[in-house]
């Protein structure tokens, strides 16, 4: 009986470690702004923190980046979530506030929330503009989550739009950028033509197939419209030297 019971026991430590381990937080701490301010790293401090959207990090591990004389060390001990959109590392961007991101500057923060979450270990919530003093999200989180997910919904329809197009490299032949039905992972009836699609707020171009026949993209009726497809966007160019309507597109480097 004692060894069945011994084994019972350590089957159900098995399943709290698990269950501890799921993301469930026995230790949700919850952090004033001035008790955060005490997680900077420099000696005598109690560790290095970093909040995002209200998210409390230990960034100890990544001390080089975070900690005293380190490239990021202006986000610690805070919640300079704006900053990561931005890019803007003085007092002024280093701030919370997300109000007015654009929705490429919003899917900047969820990919660095994705970051936090897949390396360093969360520690709790930051009581102030993304909760309240019991840890409930407040009406400032729900607007930058809806934010974000509409800005995630966004991209997604654009790459149905803007498929981005199969690339190769090689030093002798330059880049290969060419479109087929299946670029980019998705799965269409049409092959479409390279152009570079710009990103608004111009922080350089990728490589899109774009639809050149029938009306433009959302639109069902053909008979307002020249039958050129996509090519017409404000946002593309053509690639220099390329065939305006080739499939494949050599840019020799």
């Amino acid at each position: 009986g004692a060894m069945w019971r011994g084994a019972a026991a350590a089957v159900l430590c098995l399943a709290a470690a698990w269950i501890l381990g799921r993301g469930f937080e026995p230790r949700a701490r919850l952090l004033s702004p001035a008790e955060l301010h005490r997680y900077r790293g420099a000696p005598g401090e109690p560790g290095l923190y970093l909040a995002l959207l209200g998210r409390v990090f230990d960034v100890q591990r990544g001390r080089k980046h975070y900690g005293p004389g380190g490239a990021y060390s202006g986000l610690a001990g805070r919640d300079a979530t704006r900053a990561f959109a931005s890019g803007d590392f003085t007092p002024a961007g280093l701030v919370d506030d997300v109000s007015g991101l654009s929705p490429s500057e919003l899917l900047s923060i969820h990919s660095w929330l994705s970051f936090y979450r897949d390396n360093y270990e969360p520690v709790g919530k930051l009581v102030g503009r993304f909760y309240n003093e019991n840890g409930t999200p407040t009406e400032a989180l729900r607007e930058a989550e809806a934010a974000i997910e509409e800005a995630l919904k966004f991209q997604a329809e654009k790459k149905q739009q803007f498929p981005p197009c199969n690339s190769e490299w090689s030093s002798a032949k330059g880049t290969r950028f060419w479109c087929s039905r299946q670029s980019g992972g998705v799965h269409r009836d049409w092959a479409g033509v390279p152009r570079q699609l710009f990103s608004p707020g111009g922080r350089g171009s990728h490589c899109v197939c774009v639809r050149s026949s029938g009306p433009p993209w959302g639109q069902t009726d053909s008979s307002q419209h020249s039958d050129t497809g996509d090519l017409d966007h404000p946002h593309l160019q053509q690639y220099e030297g390329c065939h305006p309507l080739a499939e494949q597109c050599v840019l020799l480097t």
